[in-house]
C-alpha cells in the first residue's frame, strides 16, 4: 500500500510540473523547446492524412450504403464483433416483386412477360452491386479503417508521450535555471557579508540543488530524444501508408469499372428484349374504349368486326403516306442495331445518321425516321437525337 501511495503522489507531482510549465508556455512566461522544421512537417502531413482519410472513409460508406439506419446497424454488429447477417439489395428485392407480380398477372401476358424479363435483369444488377459492395469494403475500406483504428492510434499515442516528455525537459530547464540563478545571487550575497558560517552552509545547499537539476536534465534531455526518434519513425511511415492506400484505390476504381459494366451489359441486353419485342405489344381490343364507344350507328365502322381495322385507321398505318412537317425534323443518330418488327417500321444500323419527326396523336416513345427513301417507325430509345 505504502508503493502505491508514494506512486500516486510521484504521478501527481510530475502531472502538477507538467500542467505548470503548459500554463506558463501559453502565459508566455516559460520557454518552449521547438522541434526541428523536418519534424514539424511530418507532423503536419500525418495530421492531413488523418484529417482526409477520415473524411474519404465516412464519405466512402455513404456512397455504398446510402441508408443511415443501415449503416447504424453495421457499426452495432461491428462493436459487438458480430457478423453482419446478409441483407438483400434494392435491385434484388425489385426484381423479386416483379417476378411475383408477374405470377399474378400471367407470365403468357404482354405485360407479365415484360415484368418476367425486367425483374430477372433488376436481380442481375443487384447481384453485381453485391458484389461490388463486397469487394469495395475488404480491398479500399477495410485499409482505411485498419489505419484510422490502428496505425493513427499508435502516433497520437507516441505522440502524446513526446509532448510530456518535451514538457518534463522544459519543466526541468526551468528549474535548473532558477538555481544557478539561485546561486549566483548566493555567492554575490556571500562575497558582499563575510559571514563564513551562515554563508558556506547555504552554497553547499544552492550546489546540490543545481547539481541534481542538471541531472535530471541529462534524464530529461535523453528520454526526450529517445522519444522523439520513435515518434519520428512513425511519422516517416505515413509514406508508405500513402503507397498502400494508393494500391486500395486503384482496386476500388478497378471493382467500380467493373460493376458499372456489368450494368451497361444487362441494361443493353434487356433493352435489345425489349425493342424487339416492342412492335408485338398491341392494346387489347376490349380495352381500346375510344375507338368503340363514340361511334354513331350509321358509321358503317361500327358493324365491322372488333379486330378490323377502319378505313380511317387503314389510312394511319400507311407509313408511306405520312409527310414530314414543315419544321420540326432533326438528325439522329442510331446507338444500337433495330431490327423492324413489321412493315410499319424501319430497320437501323448502329451510328447511322437518320432525320426524324413526329406527327399529332403518335406514340411518344415513337418517331418517324428517314433514310433516303425508305420510311418507318423507329423507337426513340434507339436514338440520340442531335442538336
Amino acid at each position: 500500500m505504502d508503493f502505491n501511495v508514494r506512486k500516486l503522489a510521484t504521478d501527481a507531482g510530475i502531472f502538477f510540473s507538467r500542467a505548470v510549465q503548459f500554463t506558463e508556455e501559453k502565459l508566455g512566461q516559460a520557454e518552449k523547446t521547438e522541434l526541428d522544421t523536418h519534424f514539424e512537417n511530418l507532423l503536419s502531413r500525418a495530421d492531413c492524412t488523418k484529417n482526409w482519410t477520415e473524411k474519404i472513409y465516412r464519405q466512402t460508406e455513404v456512397l455504398l450504403q446510402p441508408n443511415p439506419g443501415a449503416r447504424i446497424e453495421e457499426f452495432l454488429y461491428e462493436k459487438l464483433d458480430r457478423k453482419v447477417p446478409p441483407r438483400p439489395t434494392n435491385g434484388e428485392i425489385l426484381g423479386q416483386f416483379m417476378l411475383e407480380a408477374a405470377k399474378e398477372f400471367g407470365p403468357g401476358t404482354p405485360y407479365g412477360s415484360t415484368l418476367i424479363k425486367v425483374g430477372d435483369c433488376q436481380r442481375r444488377l443487384g447481384g453485381a452491386e453485391r458484389e461490388f459492395l463486397q469487394t469495395s469494403s475488404i480491398s479500399f475500406l477495410t485499409p482505411l479503417h485498419n489505419f484510422l483504428e490502428g496505425d493513427w492510434r499508435t502516433i497520437s499515442r507516441e505522440r502524446r508521450l513526446l509532448e510530456n516528455r518535451r514538457l518534463d525537459l522544459d519543466a526541468c530547464k526551468a528549474r535548473l535555471k532558477k538555481a544557478k540563478a539561485a546561486e549566483t545571487k548566493a555567492a554575490c550575497e556571500g562575497e558582499s557579508v563575510p559571514d563564513f558560517q551562515e554563508t558556506r552552509p547555504r552554497n553547499y545547499v544552492l550546489s546540490a540543488s543545481a547539481s541534481a537539476a542538471e541531472h535530471e536534465l541529462r534524464v530529461a534531455q535523453t528520454e526526450f530524444d529517445g522519444q522523439a526518434e520513435v515518434t519520428r519513425l512513425l511519422l516517416e511511415g505515413i509514406s508508405s501508408t500513402h503507397v498502400n492506400h494508393l494500391l486500395c484505390l486503384c482496386e476500388f476504381v478497378e471493382a467500380q469499372a467493373m460493376y458499372y459494366s456489368q450494368c451497361h451489359k444487362y441494361m443493353l441486353e434487356l433493352q435489345r428484349e425489349l425493342g424487339s419485342c416492342s412492335g408485338d405489344i398491341r392494346c387489347p381490343d376490349s380495352l381500346d374504349v375510344n375507338s368503340h364507344t363514340a361511334r354513331s350507328p350509321t358509321d358503317p365502322s361500327a358493324f365491322l368486326p372488333l379486330n378490323s381495322a377502319s378505313p380511317l385507321e387503314t389510312d394511319a398505318l400507311q407509313i408511306e403516306e405520312v409527310q414530314p412537317p414543315a419544321s420540326g425534323t432533326r438528325k439522329a443518330k442510331v446507338l444500337y442495331d433495330y431490327d423492324a418488327a413489321d412493315s410499319s417500321e424501319l430497320s437501323l444500323l448502329a451510328d447511322e445518321l437518320i432525320t426524324v419527326y413526329t406527327v399529332p396523336g403518335m406514340d411518344s416513345d415513337w418517331l418517324i425516321g428517314e433514310r433516303g427513301n425508305q420510311k418507318g417507325n423507329v423507337p426513340v430509345t434507339y436514338l440520340e437525337l442531335l442538336s
